[in-house]
């Protein structure tokens, strides 16, 4: 297997698999991601996978770059992208109003209808690429290409929590309020991250996830239900 390591400073090492996005890459990237988990190796602290690498954070005072290296070389012999366990969320959203600002917007760009442009969000099986930009914030794939737009040219400086987002190939969640640029289609009444919980990050990278569109009734039960902690969003099993 054709593989880059990259030192990063003296804590790091990243293990590159290519150039682009590309479910065989992030299959390969979770795969290695898993059995260094696995493999319990001396040193390592944590593991980041990315849309195309994996970063492996070690402690020098009980590793060198050059030994984990090796070690990581050996772990890669054999096939990475092995069936594994991978959680499927299906995600309550509300493409309604001021909770979908930029719905109207995409529809046009697009050339499609409101109602066709949330029906292909939500019949689309997505896969989560990575964590990251902000805690917990899922980068998720693929979007249907009649959705690709590029990011918007007057980014918001406050995007609400819970809004849900796309640009280029990919669709998102915003955790918490913060800045942003992509085009905002809906709002999840639920938390997907919450620091009162273990771990505080919903998704994590190989999970897939389906929204269901909701309304705005349901929206607002929910979302009561969440603040309250009293709501859990269930998951199911898939193996690929």
């Amino acid at each position: 297997m054709s593989v880059k390591f990259l030192p990063c400073g003296d804590t790091a090492v990243v293990v590159e698999f290519g150039d682009r996005i590309d479910r065989a890459l992030s299959d390969k990237v979770l795969g290695l991601d898993a059995r260094l988990r696995a493999a319990r190796l001396p040193g390592v602290v944590e593991c980041v996978p990315t849309f195309r690498s994996l970063m492996v954070h070690y402690d020098p005072l009980s590793t060198g770059a050059e030994a984990l290296v090796a070690a990581i070389r050996a772990l890669l012999a054999g096939e990475l992208s092995a069936a594994r366990a991978r959680r499927l969320w299906r995600v309550p959203v509300c493409y309604e109003g001021e909770l979908a600002p930029d719905l109207a917007d995409v529809a046009e760009r697009t050339g499609l209808t409101a109602d066709r442009v949330v029906a292909l969000h939500t019949q689309t099986r997505y896969h989560v690429y990575m964590i990251g930009f902000l805690p917990g914030y899922p980068y998720m794939g693929d979007l249907p290409p009649q959705l690709a737009l590029p990011r918007r040219a007057d980014p918001r400086t406050r995007v609400p929590p819970g809004s849900v987002s796309i640009a280029t190939t990919m669709t998102a969640i915003y955790p918490v309020e913060s800045p942003g640029g992509w085009h905002l289609i809906g709002t999840t009444p639920i938390k997907i991250f919450d620091l009162a919980l273990s771990p505080p990050a919903l998704l994590a990278p190989g999970d897939a996830v389906e929204f269901e569109r909701i309304d705005r009734d349901a929206f607002a039960r929910i979302r009561t239900e969440s603040e309250r902690g009293a709501y859990r969003l269930s998951h199911g099993e898939l193996a690929v």
